[in-house]
């Protein structure tokens, strides 16, 4: 006997003429997020108890709005080309004389994001809706092809090209260093609070929505901290006073973005979700509610890294670790070689595409390390989001040949040593000699049962 009623909305209606649907027992009711059928709030909840770890329940779809989840790829083509033939052949969009190059180039743009849209994969994300985050994807692929083309490009052609975004580009800015007056007063550390300090709260913020770990967090503040350390004599921008770095980032900005971050992972973690349609919900306040829920998580996924728990585990957070270092350091490379303001917009764009990029990137990482069964091969997200991180590198690297002359200081390089020496040093502490013993134990045994071998002989 089939169970067709599992594949039924609430409200959908059982033909009389189905006998097996009679007789079978009605199904039994879905349970409900919380402790005994009760929500809990987020702030009550012990993260110890079994109710804080519920798996979520499978998405009904919204029989209201169930044209948003049904293939239209054919009309959205028709739309497309139809919004395409006005744009290009109407003479008050495209009148003479203006820069037709720039609005084909945006056209271009708008249908490949269009394409993204409707013909990729879905990503790990069903909310605000998977199409938001196959566009995401499409943007990551149109900055990465982006990047290869500026990699075959001289830094004089880039600065030129740049302008076509923006015509006050291809202009040298002044270097500014942050390392001047570095009295510990009030005066001083007031005067050192600026907007860029309420970007630091938010970039923390995002990085803790993405890595959902506090001790991921903290060491990637502190190792960002002493990559300023080791490239300030390269770029005048890392250079900052004692306090700057270890107070006013370290312990106010980035500790109160995380913890903030941190905190909105946990309410997601325990949240009370309704899985209810739209017009399964009654009350003007509660379609509502319905409504802006749509743009909140469908459920949520705590990580845990266990960076110590195997060699695997190890290696792939000290990556990730360096991936997520090389992503903070690039901007600012990048920025001052085109010469760009630190708040250009495209400055600004780059830190909030790749912030929605790591966001499903990351979470299919996570999946791909600890449901290897599952997930065969890795995330397009992730791996198109590493290939962009890499393809930065390279364009730094490429321009930056003969720009950055001073020598790297001997103290930076034995700090660099002594660091990749602990790094190597703990795993082959922590799993080399653990496994090794393990090894001698079974030979030592393989040999015992030989000689008991030979002498019952």
């Amino acid at each position: 006997m089939t169970h067709e009623t599992e594949n039924t909305s609430p409200t959908s209606q059982v033909e009389e003429s189905d006998p097996d649907a009679l007789l079978s027992p009605p199904p039994d009711a879905r349970p409900e997020p919380g402790l005994n059928g009760k929500p809990v709030r987020w702030y009550d909840a012990d993260r110890t108890e079994s109710y804080t770890r519920i798996a979520p329940f499978q998405e009904l779809h919204d029989t209201s709005i169930e044209f948003f989840y049904k293939p239209i790829t054919l009309t959205a083509l028709g739309f497309g080309l139809a919004a395409l033939s006005y744009v290009a052949m109407t003479q008050d969009v495209l009148e003479e004389g203006r820069d037709k190059r720039r609005v084909g180039a945006y056209a271009a743009v708008v249908s490949f994001l269009m394409f993204s849209m409707i013909q990729f994969r879905d990503g790990p994300f069903i909310r605000p809706h998977p199409a938001f985050w196959r566009v995401i994807l499409g943007i990551n692929l149109l900055y990465e092809l982006a990047l290869v083309f500026l990699l075959f490009q001289d830094l004089n052609s880039a600065r030129r090209m740049m302008t076509l975004l923006d015509p006050s580009l291809n202009r040298p800015l002044p270097e500014k260093s942050y390392a001047e007056h570095c009295e510990l007063t009030p005066q001083n550390i007031w005067d050192s609070i600026d907007i860029f300090c309420l970007a630091h709260a938010l970039g923390w913020f995002g990085k803790a929505m993405i890595l959902r770990d506090y001790w991921f967090c903290w060491i990637l503040s502190i190792a960002f901290e002493f990559a300023e350390y080791s490239l300030q004599h390269q770029l005048a921008n890392f250079a900052e006073c004692w306090w700057d770095h270890w107070i006013l980032d370290v312990l106010v900005c980035n500790w109160l973005g995380t913890y903030l971050g941190m905190k909105t992972c946990q309410y997601l973690e325990v949240k009370p979700y309704e899985w209810r349609g739209l017009r399964q919900t009654r009350g003007l306040r509660s379609k509502a509610r319905r409504v802006l829920s749509q743009f909140s998580p469908h459920d949520w996924t705590a990580f845990k890294w266990e960076g110590t728990a195997s060699f695997l585990h190890y290696l792939i957070v000290v990556l990730l670790l360096a991936v997520f270092l090389a992503a903070e350091l690039n901007p600012f490379y990048l920025k001052s070689l085109l010469w760009m303001e630190p708040d250009h917009p495209i400055v600004i764009l780059r830190l909030a595409g790749v912030f929605l990029c790591a966001l499903p990137a990351v979470r299919e990482l996570y999946q791909y390390i600890n449901n290897p069964r599952k997930a065969k091969r890795m995330g397009q997200h992730v791996w198109l989001l590493l290939a962009t991180i890499l393809t930065e590198l390279l364009v730094i690297a490429k321009w930056g040949k003969g720009r950055f002359t001073e020598p790297l200081p001997l103290y930076v390089r034995w700090a660099w040593v002594i660091g990749g020496i602990l790094l190597v040093l703990y795993p082959a502490i922590r799993f080399g000699v653990p496994s090794v013993r393990k090894y001698v134990g079974k030979q030592k045994q393989k040999r015992k049962g030989k000689g008991k071998g030979k002498k019952v002989q």
